[in-house]
């Protein structure tokens, strides 16, 4: 199998060179190890430093966020052939040399996609800070709850994907991907599995992907919450129906029950008003997510020809050679096995 190592980074001109050189060029299942550096607008030498390490570099003329840089990756990987793609950080946080560990549960068939879990072996939790920490459990849970599936590290940079995965994925945030993934996956059925990986946190790093907690914590929920809407339309819009219609049920029952007891309406109209205003907006999302659903339909086929299409793409000619090669290569060894075993 070929694999690509992806490394989405912005200003990473100190550790690029160092992660590019780290990363493992032989290992199990692999014939072939390319890197690939996505430089999402570096002001600084991020492109040279990796360049002269030896990774290919696509550079992006301004910052579009990590969001695209990883889908730029998948672009690169699904265009070029390649069996396995394994995005990683560039600033030294993870090490390359753990890449073996999440790559052999995707050759062995365990699962469409690994991702490293900082929080799965509690001996293994890094040192953050207590908010970090706490917001990491609370967007994982999240993220569980919504795909009813227990993950606990769904935010984490470091991971392995197949080619049905990577010919599957389709994601459309630009601040990020992490998150967006799970969902995506989730709907489509593919496997996800956790492995446990150790990271170094640095005292003194000020993170590229946001300038705050609150600014990642905006952009982040965005992402889900357009993720969640279009993925599960019935059960996001029926949810908001929920909310307007027990209110609404309560308040009517005070008004009847009000009505029963005196035989009049007054002094309680308001919640006769109220509950008929609240009623109408629940059968409006309720409506609007039988809509929806079947605009879910569409786009579950249209993703389904865009999967086709990627798929039924020709491989670079160099792959041909190479499957070639190593035909000629096993009938080879075939026939000196067979006149070794003739000789004996």
């Amino acid at each position: 199998m070929r694999l690509l190592v992806a490394i989405p980074c912005l200003n990473e001109a100190d550790t690029i060179a160092q992660v590019v050189r780290d990363v493992p060029r032989s290992m199990p299942g692999v014939i072939q190890v390319d890197v690939l550096v996505v430089d999402d607008g570096s002001t600084d030498l991020t492109s040279s430093e990796a360049t002269e390490a030896g990774a290919l570099v696509l550079r992006h003329s301004r910052n579009l966020g990590v969001g695209k840089a990883f889908q730029a990756a998948i672009n690169h990987a699904v265009e070029n052939g390649y069996d396995l793609m394994v995005n990683i950080d560039g600033d030294g946080q993870f090490n390359p040399q753990d890449i073996p560990k999440i790559v052999q549960p995707v050759i062995a068939g365990q699962a469409d996609m690994v991702t490293a879990s900082r929080f799965i072996n509690v001996e293994m939790t890094p040192e953050m800070s207590k908010v970090k920490l706490v917001g990491n459990h609370m967007m994982s849970h999240l993220i569980s709850q919504m795909v009813r599936q227990n993950f606990h590290d769904v935010s984490c940079g470091f991971r392995c994907y197949s080619r049905e995965a990577l010919l599957q994925l389709n994601l459309h945030g630009a601040f990020t991907y992490t998150q967006e993934t799970f969902l995506d996956f989730a709907v489509k059925r593919l496997t996800i599995m956790e492995v446990p990986i150790s990271v170094i946190y640095f005292a003194d790093r000020k993170s590229r992907v946001a300038g705050s907690i609150i600014k990642y914590a905006v952009n982040t929920s965005k992402i889900i919450f357009r993720g969640y809407r279009d993925y599960y339309p019935l059960r996001f819009f029926w949810g908001l129906s929920a909310i307007f219609a027990l209110p609404s049920l309560l308040l009517a029952s005070v008004f009847f029950m009000h009505y029963l007891l005196t035989g009049i309406f007054s002094g309680y109209l308001f919640a006769g008003f109220s509950s008929a205003f609240l009623l109408l907006i629940a059968l409006a999302f309720f409506v609007l997510g039988i809509v929806t659903d079947m605009l879910d339909r569409i786009r579950t086929n249209q993703e389904r020809i865009l999967y086709l299409l990627k798929k039924r793409r020709p491989r670079p000619a160099s792959l041909s050679v190479m499957a070639t090669e190593k035909k000629v290569e096993d009938v080879c060894q075939c026939k000196l096995a067979d006149l070794s075993e003739r000789t004996a």
